[in-house]
């Protein structure tokens, strides 16, 4: 387990012997161990030297390992400052590459075929955002919605902003809207557009990930570096951001009444807005005929907008 953070396979055997056994010295862990105590003696070095124990002044000297969620979690410190270092290492690298050869096709978009490899890819370039993640959330969906969802809470606790724009289909499935609710409390900032064109997530406004057909969105995608067509789709998504209308109301309004408008301007049916929000249709029907009156909205749609101009349905 430990090998991932440095510490070989005999070490680490030896670690967890002195776990059990604390205190003990080289020929009692030899002991333990079956191993030669020469050998042990090295052992005994690079475990000290990794923070995993540390050498009592008496004689025959005492082994005492240090706690493992002390010792591990600096060991984890060390690596993810390495792998910083070596990442900002290829930053400085990249900048030596000449500009006519970043600016080639095959380095500004990437080609990605089959669900696993865009899975892999999304987790990729999700477990790197640092501050932004914009999202535009509409199913069917190539990584798993729990594993990412996840990571997007990981994040949010790590203090990326992350702004999440959903279709109605994504919020139709079953605990959609809960879903969208759970993440608002979690510090995501959402709101929902009736007609969002496309899939696409943008990663630090450095990488975008989007399909490559619209028609089969989980087939094959595209991402997409630094460059003219990166900027037109973040200046897309705040167009449709600026269009759509929170999910989460402000607590001026009645909490029935804020999630109806929000499903109301989402475009949803008197049907899907009674399954979300457990009423009967006929129930849900009247409510919104006398919202609408209430508003002065000719559409269901003008309806929900009314009410984010009227600071009903609002976000920070």
């Amino acid at each position: 387990m430990l090998e991932m953070v440095g510490v070989e396979p005999p070490d680490e055997e030896a670690y967890r012997a002195l776990l059990a056994a604390p205190g003990c010295d080289i020929r009692e862990l030899a002991g333990h161990l079956g191993r030669d105590e020469q050998d042990l003696v090295a052992t005994v070095e690079r475990l000290e030297k990794l923070g995993l124990l540390t050498v009592t002044s008496d004689e025959p000297v005492r082994l005492l390992p240090t706690r493992p969620d002390v010792a591990v979690d600096a060991l984890v410190a060390v690596r993810r400052a390495e792998l910083d270092r070596v990442r900002a290492e290829a930053r400085v690298l990249l900048s030596e590459v000449r500009a006519q050869e970043q600016h080639r096709p095959e380095n500004l978009v990437e080609v990605i075929v089959g669900q696993d490899a865009i899975a892999a890819r999304f987790a990729q370039l999700l477990n790197g955002t640092k501050n932004q993640l914009m999202v535009l959330d509409r199913p069917p969906y190539a990584a798993q919605a729990e594993k990412s969802d996840t990571t997007v809470r990981g994040l949010l606790g790590d203090g990326v902003v992350v702004h999440g724009i959903y279709s109605p289909d994504s919020l139709d499935i079953p605990g959609g809207v809960d879903e969208a609710y759970s993440a608002a409390d979690a510090g995501e900032t959402s709101r929902v557009h009736p007609q969002l064109p496309m899939k696409l997530a943008v990663f630090d406004a450095k990488a975008a990930l989007l399909p490559l057909s619209v028609d089969q969105l989980t087939d094959s995608a595209l991402v997409v570096h630094p460059c003219a067509l990166l900027d037109a789709l973040m200046e897309m998504f705040w167009l449709l951001w600026d269009q759509a209308v929170p999910v989460v109301p402000t607590a001026k309004a009645d909490p029935t009444d804020a999630r109806l408008m929000t499903l109301l301007a989402a475009g949803f049916k008197d049907d899907a807005i009674a399954r979300q929000l457990a009423l009967s249709s006929r129930t849900v029907g009247r409510r919104v005929a006398e919202l609408m009156e209430t508003l002065g909205a000719r559409t269901r749609f003008q309806a929900g907008i009314h009410a984010q101009r009227r600071h009903l349905l609002e976000d920070d």
